[in-house]
């Protein structure tokens, strides 16, 4: 198959993305497809190209890759570095290029990614592409709305509150919460800019650091214990995977920092506990309608109650992250892996 592979974009998560869409192009091109990896933003060249069998070409495409930092990519930079000063979220080439692909692997994470426009606009150009269409995408970006339904179908969450921008900086004794609480940006991903509070001066600032990202934030109880996730293909759960951070929470560094935390799957946990925590991954998954795959992120409290944090509609494919690490649990290697996603997607437009 002829595939592109699109990553990087306009999102905190630009780098991340990168890895993700390299690891996936290099299991592809072992797979036997013929794949390029285009950066959503920039694109290929910055005038109109004759693009007759790039696929036989794909090396030439392919955007480089130089890794994950310890902070996020500062967007304005990014910016000011394409060639044609557009403002648009596809870059030159681009939409042509997955337009002759017989399908787009979507490596993209966080906004502009996972919030469902780029599913629109190839829904409405016949592009063919991997995991959710733009609506369960749109939904399970919103974490404020997530929260919301899952809490009306039975799917249990930590309590919590949604706060708007232009509403001003709120005492934290008016949000009817208790210290400690966590503060998180209420559509980004890979944990940027969450913080987790035990003072009205530490609120107060991650307030102000999550507004600075985006218009609207998402207050929640703090849930003490354990922290694991629950990937799904075509809404049945792969086995449940702890993360143990060194140290603080599951931030943007322990995700993407070789060896700042310990993963163990299967987690070691009751089995009445694990089949719970999969049936409301698989809940999630459905009432989201995330299909072919997604993740969940979990809590396990002291007392063994299971709180759902939030849904991801396209997982991390990097070398630490989570869903490759559950699959190979079930035996499914990363190159069956992508395989199977490809699959369970081109099955959506038969």
């Amino acid at each position: 198959m002829n595939i592109v592979v699109l990553a990087g974009g306009l999102s905190t998560e630009r780098d991340v993305s990168f890895v993700s869409g390299n690891q996936v192009t290099e299991a592809l091109r072992k797979n036997g497809h013929q794949v390029i990896l285009l950066d959503l933003f920039m694109g290929y060249s910055d005038k109109e190209e004759k693009l007759d069998k790039v696929f036989e070409r794909s090396l030439m495409y392919s955007a480089q890759v130089e890794g994950i930092t310890g902070t996020a990519p500062d967007l304005e930079e990014v910016k000011k570095n394409r060639k044609d000063q557009s403002p648009c979220l596809f870059g030159p080439n681009v939409l042509a290029m997955c337009r002759m692909a017989d399908i787009v692997f979507l490596a993209l994470h966080g906004e502009n990614g996972e919030d469902g426009r780029v599913q629109a606009a190839f829904d409405l150009f016949g592009i063919k592409y991997t995991g959710t269409g733009y609506l369960g995408s749109a939904l399970a970006m919103d974490k404020g709305l997530t929260k919301r339904l899952f809490a009306a179908n039975g799917i249990p969450t930590p309590v919590g509150i949604s706060l708007k921008k232009e509403s001003g900086a709120q005492k934290f004794t008016e949000t009817g919460l208790s210290f400690p609480c966590m503060v998180k940006p209420c559509r980004g991903g890979s944990s940027v800019g969450v913080s987790m509070v035990n003072t009205e001066e530490a609120y107060q600032k991650a307030l102000e650091e999550a507004f600075s990202l985006e218009e609207e934030v998402v207050v929640e109880t703090c849930i003490k214990g354990r922290e694991f996730s629950v990937g799904v293909i075509d809404f049945h759960a792969l086995p449940v995977i702890e993360i143990a951070p060194k140290e603080g929470f599951y931030n943007y560094k322990n995700k993407y920092a070789a060896g700042s935390s310990v993963e163990t799957c299967p987690a070691k946990i009751p089995v009445k506990v694990a089949k719970e925590m999969q049936h409301y991954a698989e809940e999630a998954a459905r009432v989201l309608g995330l299909n072919t795959y997604s993740r969940m992120d979990f809590m396990l409290d002291q007392e063994d109650h299971i709180y759902c944090l939030e849904a991801n509609t396209l997982p991390g494919m990097t070398p630490t992250s989570l869903l490759p690490q559950e699959a190979l649990a079930m035996g499914m290697d990363f190159q069956q892996l992508c395989e199977k996603i490809i699959e369970i997607s081109m099955e959506k437009y038969a």
